[in-house]
């Protein structure tokens, strides 16, 4: 079964941290067999910031580049080599720094670094939204909107979202945390008890649900009241 971490935190207030977590859900009988980083991007976009295009001029050595001086809200401007043909000065791009970690379509990782192609340095890229998992759009560099404020993150902008899946081996006795809300309260039981838990429990309210119709129209003929008894106790409820 797997269990998010940020739906429990959603169902419980000073959740403790993710390794200490994953020893208690397998203290309480809820064993985890593994532990998965998801993100809604590959990679988080992670190093990817905002930056303004100040300068754009033709690569000297090169007919189908270009040499960018981009300022991303550091101490100076980055020299970038482009080769995507619709780069220009003035413009809102989004800048992987050289350390960053981007994903092909396979899912396997190259890092940004610090080069020169064909003689002129290059310290960072400007990237089309395929080379960020935002789509399958080569033709050009991802262009945003002027108004946005440069050093922004990427994942900021974008609202990148990530989260803790714990897969848990779940035992067929075990019928109580088959649910996200299950799992809470058995947790908060047992950090209460064990780890002198200050938090609280959190349950989604239920306070505007309603029966409409009490009355079932549902006949009940009693073959043999002394093989079940109290049926006609049970009935006169209902």
């Amino acid at each position: 079964m797997k269990i998010s971490l940020n739906w429990l935190a959603d169902y419980i207030t000073h959740l403790p941290k993710e390794e200490q977590l994953s020893d208690i859900l397998t203290e309480i009988g809820l064993e985890v067999e593994g532990v998965e980083k998801v993100e809604s991007i590959k990679g988080g976009l992670e190093g990817v910031v905002v930056g303004e295009v100040l300068t754009s001029e033709k690569h000297p050595n090169a007919d189908r580049l270009s040499v960018n001086e981009v300022d991303t809200g550091g101490d100076g401007p980055l020299h970038i080599v482009c080769g995507a043909p619709n780069v220009t000065a003035g413009q809102k791009v989004l800048v992987a720094v050289v350390g960053t970690a981007l994903y092909d379509k396979d899912g396997k990782a190259w890092k940004i670094k610090k080069s020169k192609i064909r003689g002129a340095l290059s310290e960072g890229m400007i990237c089309a939204e395929d080379e960020l998992g935002l789509g399958d759009d080569h033709s050009g560099i991802l262009v945003l909107p002027d108004n946005i404020e440069i050093g922004t993150l990427a994942k900021d902008y974008f609202g990148v979202s990530t989260d803790t899946v714990f897969d848990i081996g779940l035992t067929p006795n075990r019928s109580d945390a088959t649910s996200h809300i299950g799992v809470a309260k058995d947790l908060v039981a047992s950090l209460i008890v064990n780890h002198k838990f200050d938090g609280a429990l959190n349950l989604p309210s239920v306070d505007h649900f309603s029966i409409s119709d009490r009355v079932s129209d549902i006949s009940v003929e009693v073959m043999n009241s002394e093989a079940c008894p109290g049926i006609r106790e049970w009935l006169s409820r209902i």
